[in-house]
């Protein structure tokens, strides 16, 4: 009876575990993060400067103080999501994000779009990326990985699909409609979708993670146990591991951004076009779709701070090709190659801090994590623009940063799974 009771409370009666269907909501989040992203937004920023007659670094400082901002406050996004659950922070971001979008519709002076930048991004680059991150892990367990590898497609149609679809958008309709587009999806859409499907935990409607018909023991399994031990923020900020985690993630949101913030004048020192650049950056989505795929599977094998080490051995490569990036040949290699790295880094870096810490207070820790990933992606353009208006160039700046990317790797591999009996070895 207990049984058919929890069932009643499923909002969408399935044959398979409802876990896929939340899944399926997470990555149609991670989608209508769109809005907030910057693959997005860089299609509105020409005509903001042509219709206001601003220049380009008036509207760079505005964007990078308002992510830099936005990015502070993700460590309350986070707590908020332990405390009121998924499912309302969606509905209540999902709206939020609506009503940035219209806001956005409306800026007239620089002051209201600081304003829209600002809450862009805090509600869609952020927080729609946060939620959903927290939300899958509590659902799945031993396929953790796999089901975030399915969460990401939501992420990369929308970053292949919306940039081309703002800029049909805008030619025909203008970048004011544009705006008021997306605001209407998310709120007659997405929100209705949210709000009637997520559930925050298997557990509140009779279920277990990963569709589990009881809990996983060793008496019940020849494998090893998955149930986890949940850390809150406090007791996780105890251990090293923690740390040298944070120092992890830091290091893909600043190198990474800046690399794409500057690939174009990047190539454009070795004679490659900024077509052919922009080439590059489609073929590392499209290469790195796949590998995310993979990805997840992967990271149900391998301990993960292995994969995290090899990530960054592979950001080191990366950064060699690119520097020998001469001809077409070799700048297709490093689009392929830093592609590959990108669809393990993406699922990797989403895996960790549940396999590590547990699911109860995910939001607060991923929170933490989230806010230095934005402040990283918010400097990261800074060191490659400084480092070419003082050498002429990008080379210093590039065998520079593959500094970064080094010190990831022994901070990697020390990153082991804490054991609560050893936090008090850090205090």
């Amino acid at each position: 009876m207990e049984q058919v009771s929890a069932a009643k409370k499923q909002p969408l009666v399935t044959s398979f575990y409802y876990g896929w269907v939340i899944v399926a909501i997470a990555g149609l989040g991670v989608f209508f993060s769109g809005p907030g992203q910057t693959y997005s937004i860089s299609v509105f920023i020409d005509h903001y400067i042509k219709d206001f007659a601003w220049s380009r670094s008036l509207v760079s400082s505005i964007y990078s103080a308002a992510t830099l901002l936005a990015g502070i406050l993700m460590f309350f996004v986070g707590r908020f999501i332990d405390k009121h659950g998924q499912r309302k922070m969606t509905v209540i971001v999902g709206f939020a994000l609506a009503v940035a979008c219209i806001w956005n519709s409306f800026v007239a002076n620089a002051v209201m779009l600081f304003i829209g930048f600002f809450f862009i991004r805090l509600f869609g680059q952020g927080s729609m990326t946060l939620i959903p991150t927290t939300l899958v892990p509590q659902w799945f367990i031993s396929k953790r990985g796999r089901a975030l590898s399915f969460m990401a497609i939501g992420g990369f149609l929308s970053s292949a699909a919306l940039p081309p679809l703002n800029a049909w958008m805008i030619s025909i309709w203008g970048w004011e409609i544009t705006w008021r587009v997306w605001g209407i999806l998310l709120l007659f859409i997405f929100v209705p979708l949210a709000y009637l499907l997520i559930r925050n935990k298997p557990e509140d409607i009779g279920l277990l993670p990963d569709g589990r018909k009881e809990l996983q023991t060793e008496a019940s399994t020849n494998s090893p146990v998955i149930e986890e031990e949940n850390w809150t923020l406090q007791e996780a900020m105890k251990t090293r591991t923690f740390w040298l985690l944070l120092f992890c993630i830091s290091i893909p949101s600043l190198v990474n951004t800046g690399l794409t913030f500057h690939l174009v004048s990047i190539l454009g020192e070795n004679n490659i076009s900024p077509t052919f650049a922009a080439i590059i950056l489609s073929l590392m989505a499209l290469v790195g779709f796949p590998v995310t795929l993979v990805a997840g599977f992967v990271l149900e094998k391998v301990k993960v701070h292995y994969v995290l080490a090899t990530i960054f051995v592979g950001e080191i490569l990366f950064i060699l090709i690119l520097l020998k990036a001469f001809s077409p040949t070799i700048a297709i290699l490093f689009g392929v190659f830093w592609g590959i790295i990108g669809g393990f880094e993406r699922i990797t870096l989403g895996i960790i801090w549940p396999n590590y810490f547990g699911r109860k207070h995910l939001g607060s820790i991923k929170g933490t994590a989230m806010t230095i990933t934005v402040i990283g992606s918010a400097f990261g353009p800074l060191p490659f623009g400084i480092a070419f208006d003082l050498f002429g160039g990008y080379n210093e700046i590039l065998l520079i940063m593959m500094i970064l990317p080094t010190l990831g790797v022994i901070a990697a591999l020390f990153a082991i799974v804490p054991k609560k009996e050893n936090v008090r070895l850090v205090d």
